[in-house]
């Protein structure tokens, strides 16, 4: 049994447990989560959810969800179910299964996920669960939004946090299966510098233009910035809407 560390999220709110090796998370989940626009009682799906850190910042934010997280890797699964456990959400569940593969019918609501999506043919960490957890196999971003698309309803939406050189082959994937209303968040790490990462949401019912907005300026010279300090420790949404609310919301 691999050790874990015990840790805290959004300002040790929530207690959150990773093991010490393999992939460990980094302020990707917590940002995710906050981008997702979801409301009381939305059923989630989280694609690769790990030991579970994205789920446990959208409960804490959002309440009474239901939300199931599908992990390949059977000790991290069991890992996020513990996570889910110590804080006290019995609507959170972590399912041994391939993202590539959902075992599920379109009932979600909102789909999120965090691809890997390091180059292949780059050098592998000697790490086998990072090296898992980061490296993406040819095509594996059109892979996931065709299987996970699967799963969602007809006016649901699909949201990722990718590199920002993966934005022409997402919008390409969400085109191809027919997503409208596409919204791209750049999370830029200091004013002024582009933008490395960003998060990008796609309505299976949208149909208005593709929207770029201004984006999350991560540090300033103080250190952490406001605006990325009240998601990172308070929880807080996104201030902009990554698009808008369907005709039931």
């Amino acid at each position: 049994m691999s050790e874990t560390t015990e840790g805290t999220l959004l300002g040790g709110k929530l207690r959150y447990r990773q093991f010490t090796t393999g992939h460990r998370s980094g302020f990707e989940p917590v940002l995710l989560a906050a981008a997702i626009n979801a409301k009381p009682g939305d059923l989630i799906l989280e694609a690769g959810t790990g030991a579970g850190a994205a789920l446990l910042c959208l409960a804490y934010r959002i309440p009474n969800l239901t939300a199931i997280g599908l992990e390949l890797d059977p000790a991290l699964a069991a890992l996020a179910n513990e996570n889910f456990r110590i804080n006290g959400f019995a609507n959170l569940l972590a399912i041994v299964s391939d993202a590539a593969h959902p075992p599920f019918a379109a009932s979600f609501d909102h789909i999120l996920a965090n691809p890997p999506w390091f180059d292949p043919a780059g050098t592998n960490s000697p790490d086998p669960a990072r090296a898992r957890a980061h490296h993406a196999p040819p095509d594996l971003l059109n892979l996931w939004i065709t299987s996970l698309t699967s799963c969602l309803k007809p006016d649901g939406s699909m949201t990722l946090i990718l590199p920002a050189s993966s934005s022409t082959q997402a919008a390409a994937a969400f085109a191809a299966n027919h997503y409208g209303s596409l919204a791209t968040t750049p999370l830029i790490p200091r004013a002024g510098r582009p933008a490395k990462q960003l998060i990008i949401t796609a309505s299976r019912a949208g149909s208005a233009a593709n929207t770029h907005l201004p984006g999350l300026i991560l540090h300033d010279d103080s250190g952490i910035t406001a605006a990325a300090n009240a998601i990172l420790r308070d929880g807080a949404a996104m201030t902009a809407a990554p698009y808008p609310a369907s005709p039931n919301q």
